[in-house]
């Protein structure tokens, strides 16, 4: 049976939870992440007689960490895992159970940034513009291409959205991204008339008098899934001639870096990709930055010479 003490902080815990599923809008596996994290939290804490609302030290937390890597937790889940920390100790303080947060003097080394791998113009182009394919599916893939680089939507985004979704007469879709939030995406020209036609002609005769809530269809009616769509990329790529590996969400990348390169609003980007946080669409800045330095080593006359005489 669960102590009073349990019930007290299990009621802390399903609070904190709450405020970040009702202000923060995150998504319910985020939830659940940080559910768990904080679980392996007060697992840890209670072996060493600390409560979850008690103050803890910095060292102590440093050897909740290194408990964590012992179990070859990744990089990603380890960044995580600080977040969730440090919404937690924030939490507390606000709840007046702890004067300040011991995240505060915890000194622990910075994630590396992994830049985002991207397509060239080229590669986009030759993706889109391959040579049309008798089947019909030939034309329902090459539509679906042209949307995610044109919108920038999330490979779930696309394979999930609905045919009442998208309005053509002013070339946008309605889009329901993470944690349940909508948002308002346009297509550009190119997309809507490549949908135009999709709608009107193909997506009816795919369906073959079936009927079907999904804007993408397969042959059985249903909507296309996410692995479906890997592959259709996949054999593109293929058909293109680009060697390199390629993945659906590069176009979502190429998207965002090329707009940036062509001078768009950083939070105009951030609002048609959904990101919740400006930081999240920042690291698209890194890689504009990367490559004009590749520009500027390529290209300026005078690079850096030793200085021995």
């Amino acid at each position: 049976m669960a102590t009073s003490t349990d019930q007290i902080l299990d009621s802390l815990v399903e609070r904190y939870l709450g405020q970040l599923r009702v202000e923060g809008g995150l998504a319910t596996n985020t939830l659940e992440a940080y559910r768990r994290d904080l679980v392996k939290l007060q697992s840890f804490l209670a072996q060493h007689r600390i409560g979850m609302g008690g103050a803890v030290a910095p060292q102590q937390l440093t050897g909740f960490l290194a408990s964590l890597k012992e179990h070859r937790l990744s990089s990603a889940s380890m960044a995580r895992t600080m977040s969730t920390l440090r919404g937690w100790f924030r939490f507390l303080v606000r709840e007046g159970l702890l004067p300040v947060s011991p995240m505060q003097d915890l000194s622990v080394a910075r994630r590396a940034v992994r830049l985002p791998k991207t397509l060239t113009m080229a590669e986009v182009t030759a993706l889109l513009d391959l040579p049309p394919l008798p089947a019909l599916e030939d034309q329902r893939d090459r539509t679906m291409l042209e949307l995610m680089y044109a919108s920038g939507l999330r490979v779930s985004e696309l394979v999930s959205v609905e045919l009442v979704r998208l309005d053509l007469g002013v070339g946008c879709l309605r889009i329901l991204g993470k944690g349940a939030k909508e948002r308002l995406v346009p297509i550009g020209e190119a997309a809507r008339e490549a949908l135009a036609h999709y709608v009107d002609h193909v997506r009816s005769a795919i369906l073959n008098r079936r009927t079907s809530r999904a804007l993408f269809v397969s042959r059985r009616g249903g909507p296309l899934t996410r692995q479906a769509f890997w592959k259709i990329v996949s054999r593109r790529a293929q058909r293109a001639g680009i060697a390199k590996p390629i993945s659906p969400h590069m176009l979502r990348h190429s998207f965002a870096t090329h707009l940036l390169e062509g001078g768009a609003d950083l939070r105009a980007v951030q609002a048609m990709l959904g990101h919740a946080d400006i930081a999240t669409t920042q690291i698209y800045t890194h890689v504009e930055r990367g490559r004009l330095k590749q520009v500027h080593r390529r290209f300026f006359p005078r690079q850096a010479r030793s200085l021995k005489k």
